[in-house]
């Protein structure tokens, strides 16, 4: 691997490779950028690299925990006493979350077996109780978040036993037996109970019933004065296995074991079905019975006396064969494509059912299950799981159960998102001389994602190494361009998709870049006889890119219309024989190579095959031929002849030379000949000039021109003068000789010793003769070489260096840190320390522990050697001051001594107390009436606190069990009441400090009895009756209110109504008679006791007087100016409804256009109350007027207002004629206030009812006052008016 922005690849593996084709590469930079490329290793050495396509940043991919919770675990998980619970659980998160499963409502069970990887969780309980039934939550952790879910989970059982029971109503020879349900059910419905008796003489109990469906039963034909215990069971729909509780009393000795007998109900014979001593066991599966045979079984207690009194089993078992099909429960995400990551781990969690247990097989339907699969199967459930999944794991996997019952299959779809398949059918199409192009299919699997591009790669016949082509080829073809003309290739091509690079498709041969030749150049007829003709032509002009094989010779007779091969040549000449003399032909010819054959080049004219003589002759172009010495001279000349004459060449010996003048005037006896041909011989010769011409020349020997200097010799002596574990440093000779030019530098390649290739290691050249080769491998073994260079070339390489292996000098460690104080007794010293900032390039092995007394000067060793960072000085003296120190060690020795630690005392620590409790101690403890509770209360502290128990009015050390150790506190109340709950505070206390914790504790109890009963309204057929709530509502809200009636000379007390309100109306009473009425109330714990009323009420119409209420018209005066208007409204009251008439002086009064009056009903709608409230809507209820103005009630008006001071609006929009009415549409948590008007057949609408309310969430009552008004209207009035109002002797005047 290497960094993008270096240039030097660092060995990731060790120096002999890996195995495995995958590996993780750690302590990289964060968020460096790097690129990665692999070579493989045979015998002969390590190949070319291929390289990993792109760059790869180093940086945590972090995602958010994720639970992925089944619809069947949404829902309550059910599962039979005794079988297997499994909770299997998707998860995700990275980097991958800690995983946490709690019990809500209690400690997890020491049977819990957790199994957790990156991609599940598993809770599994075996053998499960009803005690398992609950909530068990599940957390996942990351640094990227917390995820939460919860599964409920009910253990379908045995029913627990019932509730208060109780022995009601003795009789001389009968008994009536009263109990309520069971607190728990089993998990299942309760279908009936049994009822057993036992005499006090007797120790074994007898059915009386084993079918009672109440919660009473009455025990009749006992024997009078005798004495029984009773006892009772219940029963639910879950199967019966053999179990029982403990004996009632155990004789006096220790209960040591049970036997179990059966024998057949046609049988007297009872046979042992536990081993003679008995078992310990209160459960047991009785094997090998008869099938479809009748048992009876029972069970015997074991002390050390001896076998007590057999239990019998309520009735008889018949030994049959549960039979039930096969059934399998596939979950809803399990019914869907299952996708996991490759790599990654497969479970296909299974829930199954059948009797008897079915046989399990899973297929996969278009392949063989892999070796990597394992099953897991039970009666209850059956686990496929294959790890390290990949794309070949992607498909159906069925699943079929069978047993005696029959047949069940289903099939789970698997997506293994991985990166794609190769591509199919990859073909190379359409080869030219520097391209290819090459066509492919998309792959057969995807693996799961879209795939979004291709990535064509291409290597030379004579590299191992593949180069990427192209890596965004989004089309199923690419064209390959400027490729070397004739290169030989292979071409391969992959699949990318979001998780990577797929599988490459690659050319089975390889591709050579070329294509047909051009045609051959200009055809000449050479020679021509009667049966032959000789052709020469010129080479094409381009070979395609592939040599010529050769060249096909192609005539067509004039006779014919086809063209035929009549040869076939290597070289540019051919003759062409057996012709037909006198035929006459045409001629052409083809070139070929491995691509093709080339477009054909005609003969200009047709040829006549006849003998032909010509004379020969030869047409010089030019006598004369001038060239430059050193170039090639080419001469052609033209020869005709028929038959072809034979030519030969002869040249003049005298003119052997031909002499170039290079300086015609040279004065000195020197001269410097330039411009010559690097490699060419020269010859050089001198003639003297004078006046009367040239001299004798002088002739030089033959000289070649070549350069005045080579390359240097090879440096020496390279050798590696210094290692580190980061680098090495480098000397070497100058080399011998500097080939006659100056050394410019040196360049220095390194190896690994265990490798082939050799890698330069400086990118400039080194001036000087030694160097620092850093960024080596720590441990790897290195061995250079260095070349000199000049300017004219590199040298050959040095002799290699003798190899270093890349590592620290080892030496001792450097010392450890100041220890510091953890904890301290009268007699021991506890001290920490921290490891030595170097380890001297070796493993520290452990420490050397050493201490002192403060004032003494020689250290005493206090251990040789501990590998913990962490250790207890033991055996000092109590109140002496002490210092410690550390030595670090390592396979070369022992380092200095650490810094010395403070002084301290061997005495008592002192710390002040605390509790050590979490969230759930400072919760409110709900516990039921009767039910014990115990408050447990963790501590720290030194010395140990002690500890105080208080509860304000209550003596604790009377009323509860206390206990206390060292590090905890206890106490423990048995059998609850109400009085028991409030507020617990524990104190604890150890001279140092002190510290309290309140505990807070509510007792579930049935709430006190109602206050405040009373009668607010009688009529001749009905009674309206109030009260409060309780003083005490037994730790629980009051859920209803139970109002009961008893006629006076009755003994039964008659059921009346059951409401949530404070306030009811009791109807249909019999008119005169006397009722005595008593309410109580309900909460979740039952009912309380009543609170009935001491006097009774006769059920009759109250008579009042009629009455004005005149407290407003002082003087029974009204005053009003003259012209205006006169209104005013008078209150009276009355039972029955007095009779209104008006009159002025003496004369009664008629409405008219300037008086009327009118009488509104006596009274509003009474009694208006709340009787429902939601979110949204409050109901409300009302008791229509007891007058209704003359007129019949025909409808009433509700309103309605924001509490406290809101506008009155109208809620009703059509008419209500009912007493009752629901105002919706309201808001959430808004308080409200509501009032009734009646109005009757002539329109009139009574004064509104007293306001109800306000009310948000919660019941409310109210009183209501009933009021009638006496409207009166003047217009214009002139004088004074006096009415009447009359019913007996009552009169008023204005």
């Amino acid at each position: 691997m290497k960094e993008v922005s270096s240039e030097e690849w660092i060995i990731c593996t060790p120096p002999a490779g890996i195995q495995a084709t995958r590996l993780t590469v750690e302590s990289l930079k964060e968020n460096a950028e790097y690129n990665f490329r692999v070579c493989a290793i045979n015998s002969e050495g390590v190949g070319e690299p291929a390289d990993v396509h792109g760059s790869v940043t180093a940086s945590e991919k972090i995602e958010a925990p994720e639970i992925e919770l089944d619809a069947d675990l949404r829902k309550v998980v059910s599962v039979r006493a005794g079988g297997s619970l499994r909770l299997f659980i998707t998860i995700r998160g990275r980097p991958e979350p800690s995983v946490k499963w709690e019990k809500e409502d209690g400690t997890l069970t020491e049977r819990a077996q957790i199994e957790s990887t990156s991609s599940y969780t598993m809770l599994v309980i075996d053998n499960v109780n009803r005690f398992d039934s609950g909530k068990y939550n599940l957390t996942l952790e990351n640094k990227s978040g917390t995820k939460s879910a919860f599964v409920n989970v009910r253990v379908l059982d045995t029913p627990s036993s019932p509730q208060k029971f109780e022995v009601k109503d003795v009789k001389k020879n009968s008994v009536t037996l009263c109990w309520d349900p069971p607190l728990t059910d089993g998990g299942a419905k309760i279908t009936n109970y049994v009822v057993e008796k036992r005499e006090s003489t007797r120790k074994a109990y007898t059915t009386v019933t084993s079918n009672c469906t109440q919660t009473s039963f009455k025990v009749d034909e006992l024997q009078e004065g005798g004495i029984f215990y009773f006892r009772v069971c219940a029963v639910n729909d879950s199967s019966v296995s053999l179990s029982w509780g403990k004996p009632a009393t155990n004789g006096g000795a220790y209960i040591k074991g049970y036997i179990v007998e059966m024998k057949e109900v046609s049988s007297e014979e009872w046979i042992i079905c536990t081993p003679p001593a008995g078992i310990q066991a209160t459960r047991l599966t009785v094997e090998s019975l008869k099938e479809n045979a009748e048992y009876n079984f029972r069970v015997c207690a074991i002390n050390s006396e001896g076998v007590g009194e057999p239990a019998d089993v309520h009735g008889s078992v018949t030994a049959s064969e549960k039979i039930e099909a096969p059934e399998i429960e596939l979950d809803a995400d399990l019914r869907k494509v299952v996708s996991v990551r490759a790599g990654g781990s497969l479970r296909l969690f299974i829930t199954i059912r059948g009797r008897p247990e079915p046989s399990v097989k899973w297929e996969k339907e278009d392949g063989t299950l892999t070796e990597r699969a394992q099953i897991e199967s039970t009666s209850s459930y059956t686990m496929l799981v294959i790890d390290n999944v990949n794309r070949f794991d992607s498909g159906k996997y069925n699943l079929t159960l069978e047993n005696k019952s029959g047949t069940k299959s289903a099939f789970v779809n698997v997506r293994v998102l991985d990166t794609p398949s190769s591509p199919q059918k990859f073909e190379v199409k359409d080869v030219k001389k520097d391209s290819v192009t090459l066509c492919w299919y998309p792959p057969l699997t995807d693996g799961g994602a879209k795939i979004t591009n291709y990535v064509v790669e291409k290597r030379e016949s004579t590299r191992k190494a593949y180069t990427t082509v192209t890596s965004n080829c989004t089309q199923t073809s690419f064209k390959v361009d400027e490729l070397q003309e004739g290169g030989i290739f292979y071409f391969r091509v992959c699949a990318v998709n979001e998780y990577g690079f797929g599988v490459m498709a690659e050319t089975k041969n390889p591709i050579k870049v070329a294509q047909v030749p051009m045609p051959p150049g200009k055809v000449t007829l050479v020679d021509v006889t009667k049966n032959s003709v000789t052709l020469t032509w010129v080479k094409p002009v381009h070979d395609g890119g592939s040599k010529i094989i050769c060249y096909n010779v192609e005539m067509q007779p004039k006779s014919s219309d086809k063209w035929g091969v009549s040869c076939t040549v290597k070289v540019p000449e051919a003759t062409v024989s057996n012709l037909t003399p006198g035929e006459t032909y045409s001629f052409r010819v083809t070139a070929l190579n491995e691509k093709g054959k080339s477009e054909p080049q005609e003969l200009g004219v047709p040829v006549v095959a006849k003998d032909i003589e010509i004379e020969p002759s030869v047409h010089l172009l030019f006598n004369t031929y001038s060239v430059k010495a050193g170039d090639d001279l080419t001469v052609e000349v033209p020869v005709r002849g028929r038959p072809k004459p034979v030519v030969s060449w002869k040249k003049d010996e005298t003119s052997r030379l031909a002499w170039t003048l290079v300086h015609g005037e040279v004065k000195t006896t020197t001269f410097k000949v330039t411009k010559l041909l690097k490699g060419n011989e020269y010859i050089f010769r001198v003639l003297a000039v004078n006046k009367f011409g040239l001299g004798e020349a002088l002739q030089s020997e033959m000289v070649k021109v070549t350069e005045p200097y080579t390359i240097p010799g090879a440096p020496t002596n390279v050798e590696i003068t210094s290692v580190t574990s980061e680098e090495m440093r480098l000397a070497w000779t100058k080399s011998a000789s500097d080939g006659g030019s100056e050394i410019l530098g040196y360049i220095i390649e390194r190896r690994d010793k265990s490798g082939l290739h050799w890698v330069r290691v400086n990118r400039d050249l080194v001036k000087d003769l030694t160097a620092v080769i850093s960024k080596v491998r720590r441990g790897c073994e290195y061995e250079f070489r260095v070349y000199a260079e000049n300017s004219a070339g590199l040298s050959p390489a040095s002799d290699p260096s003798p190899s270093a292996r890349a590592e620290d000098e080892l030496l001792v460690p450097s010392p450890p840190t100041k220890p510091k104080i953890l904890d301290h007794t009268k007699n021991s010293i506890t001290i920490a320390w921290k490891k030595p900032l170097s380890d001297g390039g070796a493993q520290i092995l452990g420490y050397s522990v050493e201490y002192k007394n403060s004032e003494d000067t020689e250290w005493i060793v206090a251990i040789q050697m501990t590998k913990s960072n962490e250790f207890t000085v033991s055996g000092l003296t109590t109140d002496v001051q002490y210092v410690f120190a550390v030595k670090a060690i390592n396979k070369v020795g022992v380092s200095e001594q650490s810094p010395v630690s403070e002084s301290q005392s061997a005495m008592e620590r002192k710390e002040e107390p605390v509790f050590d409790i979490d969230i759930e101690m400072r919760k409110t403890l709900i516990v039921k009436h009767g039910n014990s509770f115990t408050l447990t209360a963790p501590f720290k502290g030194k010395p140990v606190p002690s500890v105080t128990w208080n509860k304000e009015e209550v003596d604790l050390k009377a009323r509860a069990s206390i206990e206390t150790t060292e590090t905890c506190t206890s106490v423990t109340i048995e059998k609850a009441t109400r009085n028991d709950s409030g507020q617990y505070i524990v104190t604890l206390d150890n001279g140092v400090g002190t510290a309290s914790l309140p505990v807070m504790v509510k007792v579930l109890d049935t709430p006190g009895p109602p206050t405040n009963v009373k009668i607010t309204e009688v009529t001749k057929n009905s009674v309206t009756i109030a009260w409060s709530k309780p003083e005490y509502d037994g730790g629980s809200r009051i859920t209803s209110y139970l109002i009961d009636a008893l006629e006076k000379g009755q003994q039964k007390w008659v059921k009346c109504a059951t409401v949530k309100a404070n306030t009811h109306i009791i109807k249909n009473l019999r008119e005169n008679a006397e009722y005595f009425f008593r309410v109580r109330a309900e909460n979740h714990a039952g009912l309380s006791e009543p609170k009935e009323m001491i006097i009774p009420v006769v059920v009759k119409d109250q008579l009042d007087a009629p009455e004005f209420d005149m407290k407003n018209f002082p003087h029974n005066t009204v005053y009003v100016r003259a012209g205006s208007n006169l209104k005013f409204e008078l209150p009276l009251s009355g039972k029955p409804m007095p009779k209104v008439t008006m009159s002025r002086g003496n004369a009664p009064v008629k409405c008219g256009k300037r008086f009327s009056f009118e009488v509104t009903p006596e009274k509003p709608p009474a009694n208006v109350r709340i009787s429902e409230v939601t979110k949204n809507s409050i109901s409300l209820v009302w008791q229509k007027p007891p007058f209704d103005g003359g007129s019949k009630i025909t409808g009433y008006i509700v309103e309605r207002r924001d509490a406290p001071n809101g506008r009155w609006t109208k809620a009703n929009f059509t008419n209500v004629i009912d007493t009752n009415f629901t105002v919706s549409g309201l808001t959430q948590d808004q308080a409200y206030e509501f009032r009734i008007f009646a109005k009757n057949a002539v329109g009139s609408i009574s004064n509104p009812s007293l306001i109800a309310g306000p009310v948000t969430c919660v019941d409310i009552s109210g009183k209501f006052i009933a009021a009638t008004l006496l409207v009166i209207s003047c217009y214009h009035a002139q004088q004074y008016y006096s009415h009447f109002i009359t019913h007996g002797s009552v009169s008023s005047h204005s």
